[in-house]
């Protein structure tokens, strides 16, 4: 999740709890390039978002935009939840919008976060590509 972060733009991510553990996968040395928040509760993250900058969940439930139709915020922070339980009913009404993705079965959630993040890119930022770094 943190390469594609990396690959498609996002200016940091963050974790809820202490979820993350670092990989030896990571050739890119990707935690140079784009910054890990560490929150210890949604309430804490929503405490600590940055101005005009809307939660958007992302979840398997009746009444999410389906992520292809979704207009993605200018800025926003994507929460998505942990593979094993989802979203919890407060981190569900703490999110101003929801997206669910397409899928009969939930994914990876490292999988299902690079999705949002492409899709996001291919809406926003594919037509004005950045110069490489």
């Amino acid at each position: 999740m943190w390469r594609s972060a990396n690959l498609f733009g996002a200016s940091f991510i963050f974790t809820v709890g202490p979820r993350y553990k670092k990989q030896s996968s990571d050739t890119m040395n990707t935690p140079r390039h784009i910054p890990l928040f560490n929150f210890e509760t949604v309430d804490d993250l929503l405490k600590h978002l940055p101005d005009s900058c809307p939660l958007v969940g992302v979840e398997m439930m009746e009444g999410a935009a389906p992520l292809v139709n979704f207009k993605h915020p200018e800025r926003c922070c994507y929460l998505l939840g942990a593979e094993d339980h989802g979203l919890n009913a407060n981190e569900l009404a703490q999110c101003h919008s929801m997206v669910v993705l397409p899928g009969r079965f939930s994914m990876n959630v490292a999988i299902a976060g690079s999705i949002v993040l492409w899709e996001r890119w291919r809406q926003n930022d594919a037509h004005h590509p950045q110069p490489h770094k």
